[in-house]
């Protein structure tokens, strides 16, 4: 599958699909939250399908930065994350927004699976951010494939890049009962994450079934139907092995 950057978007615009302006999960501190629009993975634990096509608000680069620059009074110790969906999608219209934020000293975190063909906007969007918040699917092929349907090696392209430039980087991973939620995979993944420079954060972050209710108003069939939530018990116990 060729992937394309913001090909069909409108230069001066973002595709937005929701904005939280109090986050406190996505990146230190209090943050303003963007999730944009566009996905090229499915993953079967995404609980933001909405987010796949192009179909939200669209706000202008000056609107948008506009909008995040009402909290910046809030911002001084977080700043702003922009999550999706992938938002590396939109890079070439992400660039300016960024150049705007960093002129207000406003930290900028992406939160990315890395699934994108690096291309020049794509390593500007990257090299203006302050962190990126990378989403480990899976540390193999056969895995990644299971949980969203891609190929693996985009994920490791975008991996070894970030090792060739000086950029703070955290690592999440959802765990899912019955897929992931074992000693051996932690292990992996604790191999895994030591072939990335510059990791100062890991999350393992407790699947859940909230979003459940949107695949049934989307008219879109849920693989993890019968999945429990992740006991918040195990889920400590495993966090506890992780080693980077």
């Amino acid at each position: 599958m060729r992937l394309l950057v913001g090909l069909s978007m409108k230069k001066c615009s973002l595709e937005v699909s929701s904005i939280e302006t109090m986050g406190l999960l996505d990146g230190p501190g209090v943050r303003v939250v963007v999730f944009l629009n566009r996905c090229n993975l499915r993953c079967i634990f995404c609980h933001n399908p909405e987010s796949w096509a192009c179909k939200g608000r669209e706000y202008s680069i000056d609107d948008l930065f506009e909008t995040i620059l009402k909290y910046k009074n809030y911002l001084k110790n977080g700043g702003v994350t922009f999550s999706g969906g992938e938002p590396l999608l939109q890079s070439e219209q992400l660039i300016s927004l960024i150049v705007k934020l960093k002129k207000e000293n406003i930290h900028v975190a992406i939160d990315t699976a890395g699934y994108v063909e690096l291309t020049s906007e794509v390593k500007s969007v990257i090299e203006l951010s302050n962190l990126v918040i990378m989403d480990i699917k899976s540390t193999n092929s056969i895995g990644y494939k299971q949980i969203c349907g891609g190929k693996i090696e985009l994920q490791e392209d975008f991996i070894n890049y970030l090792n060739t430039i000086n950029k703070e980087i955290w690592i999440r991973q959802v765990i899912v009962p019955g897929i992931n939620d074992n000693e051996q995979y932690i292990q992996q993944l604790n191999d895994y994450i030591k072939k990335i420079k510059n990791v100062t954060n890991v999350e393992l972050l407790g699947y859940h079934g909230m979003g459940k209710v949107k695949y049934k108003e989307l008219n879109l069939k849920y693989s993890l139907d019968d999945t429990p939530d992740m006991d918040l018990n195990r889920l400590n116990e495993l966090r506890e092995k992780i080693d980077f």
